[in-house]
């Protein structure tokens, strides 16, 4: 079990069926059906680009996840075959749904070839700059969440798009993160300076439930406006969850973390989705 467990860690599986189920709770909040095409497409967009992350992020992980470092050593030239493969794949089958998915799918690959270029030699990288990363990962999940379910709506309210848009970007912005604190011991010794890095775990964990808090608010006005009454249980239990996590995996250093956070904060959709398979 635990083998199977880092094949499907190690190779962004669990995460690109997490992506599948985070854009199906999306089409619910939209109120309207997923449709199989586009949850593929992101399923496979998912894998792709985070695979690629956990070729170019290796130095990193072998401080942080070895069992990582070790499954992909001596496969590079495969899996990228494999994740190039599966962008193709996505972009067919999002073009079989509507063309405006193609762009959408890539806007993550986009923002990551932005991120990572230098545009001037008097300005620094986007990496380079604190917290940038956490901001562009998350507005990819944002963008990719909220508008994959949108082009399909047959009338588009302006304020839904940006309820909807603020729930997964500020989700993404929190669980990217948690990473980050998971991998403060790595990216100390590499000198990447991430958020965790630069303020501490405490400071980190402060910040990280003012986020989370910022979603009462947010439910409330949704729901006075209108919206996501079906799924208010749901929302709620996704929000004390937040809670859990973040008090769970920012307690003090010494903490053994290791696979347990991507199975509970990218696995997260899995409780949220049986939960609306049971209520409704």
């Amino acid at each position: 079990m635990n083998k199977l467990i880092i094949f499907l860690l190690s190779t962004s599986i669990f995460l690109s069926i997490n992506s599948i189920l985070e854009l199906y709770f999306s089409f619910l909040l939209f109120n309207t059906t997923p449709i199989l095409d586009i949850l593929l497409s992101f399923f496979f967009v998912t894998f792709s680009i985070y695979g690629l992350n956990k070729l170019t992020d290796r130095k990193e992980d072998t401080i942080n996840v070895p069992e990582r470092t070790k499954f992909i050593k001596g496969k590079e030239h495969i899996i990228a075959s494999f994740l190039l493969f599966s962008l193709m794949i996505s972009l067919f089958l999002g073009v079989l749904q509507d063309i405006l998915c193609v762009p959408i799918l890539l806007f993550p690959l986009f923002t990551g070839i932005i991120y990572s270029v230098r545009v001037s030699s008097n300005l620094p990288r986007l990496k380079d700059m604190l917290g940038m990363k956490n901001l562009i990962v998350a507005f990819s999940w944002g963008v990719c969440s909220t508008f994959l379910p949108a082009i399909c709506l047959p009338e588009k309210y302006f304020i839904q798009i940006v309820f909807v848009f603020y729930f997964f970007f500020t989700k993404s912005v929190i669980n990217s993160l948690l990473f980050d604190v998971r991998d403060i011991k790595g990216d100390r010794i590499c000198g990447v300076r991430t958020i965790p890095v630069v303020f501490g775990r405490r400071k980190t964990k402060n910040l990280l439930l003012v986020l989370n808090s910022t979603f009462i608010p947010w439910l409330a006005i949704s729901y006075l406006s209108g919206f996501f009454h079906q799924h208010l249980f749901v929302l709620i239990f996704a929000i004390a969850y937040g809670y859990w996590y973040i008090i769970h995996f920012c307690k003090e250093e010494g903490l053994k973390i290791g696979k347990s956070l991507d199975l509970l904060v990218d696995g997260e959709w899995i409780p949220v989705i049986l939960l609306c398979l049971f209520f409704f």
